[in-house]
């Protein structure tokens, strides 16, 4: 299995190599050893899907090692802004692009194509230590989170009187994560609507170890870093009340987030395509080969895959983009 941990610690390392890449002409088709396909192709954007795609390319590596791929972490937001420059050729996000930035990508003349590649569910944890935290509503966790809470909500026992009158300390993705902007529009209503003043990082690892050492602490994440991380988190179920069916307090799992009775927090993941990269061959192998693998590779570092129709799907689709592409 690909550990996150060490993904994460070469993420430093990938994104210095992308500008390095990136300052030698980028995407260029080149002739490689045995007359095998060569090239480099730019990968930024999303801390959650990072493992996927990370797992994805150590493997590409090996089948084609004169191509270089490199992956970057700079959040969902901050690799669309590479995106849609035209900086990069392939974005991470876990989330759907913004109106705003197709909108930018449009006045760069950047066409692309949206792939899903896996779901996840966001995953609310708790210290091990937190021995009152059984469930908690999305009501609740729109009290705790949404703007209005910064500097009054602040103690435990103001979500549930029965719990301590302690200060809750809250951990959660910066603002240019695309977790951030799905959990806030899922729970708080809007996207980018929450209180600042809490513990803020893109590196999902940072709010692991915030919330490991914290009994005080809830943060929210995606469910492989809880996958990597059990044994120092405690996962805490949530209540969707909005759900008609009243199906109580759901902890994600493989099942729960597939079904999508994990509600409001499962989502689906993905890549986007500039169709000017499909002008490489190394990058159309590449984005088949994650197609191809996205399901095995997804689930080995703890997503969950597509059923196998949908990743026949995103092949179509891709496919299509591809022939499309080459006529302009």
């Amino acid at each position: 299995m690909l550990k996150l941990t060490s993904v994460k610690l070469n993420a430093a390392v990938l994104i210095g190599a992308t500008l390095l890449f990136s300052a030698c002409g980028g995407n260029n088709v080149e002739e490689g050893s045995n007359g095998e396909m060569a090239g480099s192709i730019q990968i930024d954007g999303s801390s959650t899907v990072y493992p996927i795609t990370e797992a994805v390319a150590e493997e590409y590596r090996a089948e084609a090692p004169d191509v270089k791929v490199t992956v970057g972490v700079s959040g969902t937001g901050g690799g669309m802004k590479k995106f849609t420059r035209g900086d990069i050729d392939i974005v991470d996000a876990s989330r759907q692009m913004k109106p705003s930035e197709d909108s930018l990508a449009k006045a760069n003349g950047i066409s692309y194509v949206e792939l899903a590649v896996a779901y996840d569910g966001l995953t609310v944890v708790i210290n091990p230590e937190n021995d009152w935290v059984k469930d908690i509503t999305t009501e609740e966790l729109k009290k705790i989170w949404e703007p209005a809470a910064q500097g009054t909500i602040k103690r435990w026992n103001q979500i549930r009187p029965e719990w301590p009158d302690k200060e809750i300390h809250l951990y959660g993705p910066g603002v240019e994560s695309g977790t951030y902007d799905y959990f806030t529009e899922a729970v708080v209503g809007e996207s980018g609507a929450s209180r600042g003043d809490y513990t803020a990082s893109e590196d999902d690892n940072v709010l692991v170890q915030g919330v490991s050492t914290d009994p005080y602490a809830l943060g929210f994440f995606g469910f492989a870093y809880y996958e990597e991380n059990q044994d120092k988190l405690k996962v805490v179920p949530v209540n969707d009340m909005n759900d008609s069916n009243g199906a109580g307090a759901i902890a994600p799992s493989l099942e729960t987030v597939k079904d999508g009775s994990y509600a409001p927090l499962s989502r689906p993941l993905f890549i986007y395509v500039n169709s000017k990269a499909t002008n490489n061959p190394a990058t159309v192998d590449f984005v088949n080969f994650y197609i191809d693998n996205a399901g095995e590779l997804s689930k080995e570092v703890g997503y969950i895959p597509l059923p196998a129709e949908k990743y026949t799907e995103q092949k179509a689709k891709f496919k299509q983009f591809v022939q499309s592409s080459s006529k302009k």
